[in-house]
């Protein structure tokens, strides 16, 4: 009997602190690669969020609503972890430059070592995106500056609850 194919399932981690149109670019580009992606909001200890955490799986929601490839997820721990508990076999992660590279490359070399039977797949950002990153973004609304051109138009942000 022919052994049934495996799903292959990815995870695009992050914290989108908010989402840029650069996520959405990548994403959008992995979903013929994929059968299923779960965008996943990872806790993480390091980094402190502008945004909670329900209002950002709000947006991610709202975004992909009408993707049926892509799901919304949230974790806590180690990315590799949440990847075997959901059955993923690949992570996705975008290269706006040789710095995201080199970063990335190392994460990616760490996760095959904690976690078995995981391969990280890059997309490159193109070129009307390499300059967007949800740091600077960040900075750009605690400034209370325009980001219509930063961020997904699914997104609406309250200054007034900014501080």
């Amino acid at each position: 009997m022919k052994e049934e194919a495996k799903k292959r399932i990815a995870v695009f981690p992050g914290t989108f602190d908010p989402i840029t149109k650069g996520h959405v670019d990548i994403l959008l580009r992995a979903v013929p690669l994929f059968d299923e992606i779960v965008v996943a909001i990872g806790s993480n200890s390091v980094k402190n969020s502008l945004f909670d955490l329900d209002l950002r799986l709000g947006w991610l929601k709202d975004v992909f609503r009408n993707h049926p490839k892509i799901k919304v997820g949230q974790y806590e721990g180690l990315t590799v972890h949440y990847c075997k508990e959901i059955g993923a076999h690949y992570l996705i992660r975008g290269l706006r430059n040789a710095s995201d590279f080199d970063y990335e490359k190392t994460i990616s070399q760490l996760n095959s070592i904690v976690g078995e039977d995981i391969d990280t797949v890059f997309l490159i950002s193109r070129p009307e995106f390499s300059h967007i990153s949800s740091t600077i973004v960040r900075e750009i609304i605690k400034g209370k500056g325009n980001i219509k051109s930063f961020i997904p138009s699914e997104i609406i942000i309250d200054y007034d609850k900014i501080s």
